[in-house]
């Protein structure tokens, strides 16, 4: 999957997108091997950076979104598309390719 770079400052997903901030990948194993950054895995978790409206009803209404900016998330490890913004990795991706709202 390739990465896509934007130069803008702010980012709104529409209809029931969300954008979520890449948590940093581990640098150690548990046993406290370092990780070089070819057998690092791609991050499942994130936080909520901006949400879309919604998805709309056949009457034309938003559905109101599960998540809100500041949640922390794990989604799909393959979903989405990833953006990088500034020095920070990004991941767009659809409400329903999250998986759980974490602690």
């Amino acid at each position: 999957m390739s990465t896509i770079t934007l130069s803008v400052s702010t980012v709104k997903p529409l209809g029931e997108r969300v954008f979520v901030k890449v948590s940093e990948s581990e640098e150690k194993t548990a046993g406290g091997i370092l990780l070089p950054d070819t057998a690092k895995e791609k991050p499942q978790v994130g936080e909520v950076a901006a949400t879309g409206p919604g998805k709309r009803n056949d009457d034309g209404s938003h559905v109101q979104m599960e998540v809100k900016v500041g949640d922390k998330v794990l989604y799909s490890k393959y979903a989405g598309t990833d953006i990088k913004l500034g020095g920070d990795e990004y991941v767009l991706l659809a409400e329903k390719d999250i998986l759980a709202i974490v602690n």
